[in-house]
Order: C-alpha cells, then sequence, then structure tokens
C-alpha cells in the first residue's frame, strides 16, 4: 500500500458516487521546489508523512491560495503549462500533500510533476523556466486499488495523545471535520484540527474507536462512519485501512 503497515478494519458507510459537470479551467502560474529524486517531500505541511512523498507516483503539490486552512489537503487537479512548443495538452494530475508559496503562483510541483507537464523530450527546456504560467481545474481524485486509510501522526503519544489524518479520500471531497464516538456519554466528539489534515485529541476514549469524518462534495455535506477505524492498541506512524472506498 506504500506504507510500511496497515491492519483491514470492517465495513462502513460508503459514500455515493458523485458525478460532474462542466469544467472551466483557472489561470495561475506554478513552479517547482528542489528535490534530488523528483519525488514529494515527507515534511509536507499536511502531515501526511510517507504519503506526501509518494502518493499517485509522487505527482504532488503544494498550493496556497487552494490551502483553506488545511481543507485542501488531498485535493486533486489537472494542471497544463501554456507553451504550445514545450507542453502537452493534458498536462499533470496532481494531489495536494503540502502548503507552498512561489513567485504569485498557485503550484508549487514536485519535480516529477512539473517536468510531466512536459512534450516528450521537452522537460529539461520547461525546468529551465523555473515558473510558468498555467490553467488549472479541481478533478476528482482516483485511488484505484485504495480504501480510505486512518494515518496515526508520528506526534501522537499512547495512550494520552491521539493525532490522525485521513488518505486516500477519493472523489472531489474535502474533509471538513473528524468526531470520535464517546461510548461511555453516547456521542460524538469532535477532534480538533491541529494542522493541514491531522486532527487529534487529548486522553481518546479506551478500546476499539470509531471516528467518522464529514466530508463537503458535489453530494453536499456528509458524514461517514468507520467503526472500529482505530484499534485498541495502536502505534504512531502507522496506518490503519477501513472498508470505505468514495469516488
Amino acid at each position: 500500500m506504500g506504507l510500511c503497515q496497515y491492519y483491514l478494519l470492517s465495513v462502513v458507510l460508503l459514500l455515493p458516487a458523485l458525478c460532474y459537470s462542466q469544467y472551466t479551467f483557472t489561470s495561475s502560474r506554478a513552479t517547482y521546489y528542489g528535490s534530488p529524486d523528483g519525488l514529494g517531500t515527507p515534511t509536507g505541511a499536511c502531515g501526511f508523512g510517507a504519503y506526501g512523498r509518494t502518493v499517485n507516483d509522487a505527482n504532488v503539490a503544494g498550493v496556497s491560495r487552494l490551502w483553506n486552512n488545511g481543507t485542501g489537503c488531498g485535493a486533486c487537479y489537472q494542471v497544463r503549462c501554456n507553451v504550445p512548443e514545450v507542453c502537452t495538452d493534458y498536462g499533470v494530475y496532481v494531489v495536494v500533500t503540502d502548503y507552498g508559496e512561489g513567485d504569485d503562483t498557485d503550484f508549487v510541483l514536485s519535480p516529477r510533476a512539473y517536468g510531466r507537464m512536459a512534450l516528450a523530450d521537452k522537460a529539461e527546456e520547461l525546468y529551465t523556466f523555473g515558473v510558468v504560467d498555467v490553467e488549472f481545474l479541481r478533478v476528482p481524485c482516483r485511488f484505484r486499488g485504495y480504501n480510505v486509510m486512518f494515518k496515526v501522526h508520528e506526534n501522537s503519544k499512547y495512550p494520552q495523545y491521539l493525532a490522525v489524518a485521513t488518505l486516500y479520500v477519493g472523489g472531489q471531497n474535502d474533509v471538513l471535520a473528524v468526531e470520535m464516538w464517546q461510548e461511555d456519554c453516547k456521542e460524538w466528539m469532535p477532534m480538533k484540527r491541529a494542522f493541514g489534515a491531522v486532527f487529534d485529541i487529548f486522553y481518546p476514549p479506551p478500546g476499539p474507536m470509531n471516528l467518522r469524518f464529514q466530508v463537503s462534495g458535489s453530494a453536499g455535506l456528509t458524514w461517514v462512519v468507520a467503526n472500529n477505524a482505530i484499534p485498541k492498541v495502536w502505534k504512531a506512524g502507522v496506518a490503519y485501512e477501513s472498508a470505505i472506498q468514495l469516488a
């Protein structure tokens, strides 16, 4: 799954498939950041860790105006550059994994993503631009073969502090909120957005934990419930797989 460890959990509520109508590209600019291997960074502001380095074959991006206080983490975009003699018509499909500001840019791309906007044998020429005019479009995320996963962030301290990021959120869905079921008082307890895509809670309830996360998409606002999302004995840095697939 691209992560060092995961666990399969129980079947949970599925969102209905979403459909999309008219698309409008927005004009902007894009640049790229330094990376010796062309991949993403595992220290991105979304808090995805290694997932942010390799997801989508490392075609990833940092954003600023599309950041939306971390709600923009995990969103997917089609980005194409506007230099006909160098650029392809399609461009590249990227996943937002970081915050990044450039020279009046909306996207700071991984080197791999930036180069994939170019025609065959034109990537090196495109790199020399440094910053390039682009058009971008929000598109549904596609994670074929992957279910939604809940990653316990590395800063978590068992059992008193739990921080979680939701990975592989398919479709055109923004994660707005995460809540944890409190069995003793029979109610959902809000988790706080710590930073990026990471939500946290101090002194989580003992035992296996049920989570629900609220997504906003073309289907409106929807709560998705994940029973036994986090096991009784959880570990920092581990991603736990659910049976949810969002489209």
